[in-house]
């Protein structure tokens, strides 16, 4: 995908074209990585890019449960802690997380396309410290904006742990990662040495 969403053809199409072309950006923040370097936390913080992606892939699968009204078990074992849930573990690896993401996408691809209403009332749970009290319910509609908003800020959170890394800026990044033409951008290469 560009570095641009194309042109929509209607509202359904815009939230799902800007959650995709956040997805693709979060993603192009691990071009390259090993398991190791994804693992890393070189910022001030705790957070990695593998870290960031497994989380976004969890967060996204969870907020389609709760579009569904699913019930499919916790995303993340009993005894892990809100850290962990923003790690790559020794036993995850980078291409497990990058896997899990795309799985994520595509159902959330294949559930928006079977809903007819993007205003369809989605329940908000109750006694979650983090969710609003005083509201019923939110919209499929506001849960693709959330979505879109949740993806845009982790994958800023990755372009500086990246940056912090090796170096790689975003655009580079993804003309390796999408094999853009010259003369634009320079691809990302990984450093000598």
């Amino acid at each position: 995908m560009p570095a641009h969403v194309p042109p929509v053809a209607d509202e359904r199409d815009g939230l799902l074209a800007y959650l995709a072309q956040q997805r693709q950006t979060l993603r192009a923040t691990a071009h390259g990585l090993t398991d190791a370097q994804a693992r890393m936390t070189p910022t001030a913080g705790e957070l990695s890019i593998g870290g960031l992606i497994k989380h976004a892939a969890r967060c996204e699968a969870g907020w389609i449960d709760l579009v569904l009204q699913r019930q499919r078990g916790p995303q993340r074992a009993a005894d892990e802690s809100d850290a962990a849930e923003f790690a790559l573990t020794e036993e995850e690896t980078l291409a497990g997380v990058l896997d899990q993401y795309a799985a994520a996408a595509r159902e959330t691809d294949e559930v928006i396309a079977g809903i007819a209403d993007l205003g369809r009332a989605v329940p908000v749970p109750r006694g979650l410290p983090w969710f609003p009290a005083d509201v019923e319910n939110w919209s499929v509609r506001w849960v693709l904006l959330h979505l879109i908003e949740e993806t845009a800020r982790h994958g800023g959170h990755a372009d500086i742990i990246r940056e912090t890394i090796d170096g790689a800026t975003l655009f580079p990044l993804l003309a390796a990662a999408e094999r853009w033409p010259a003369p634009w951008f320079e691809p990302w290469k990984a450093p000598a040495g």
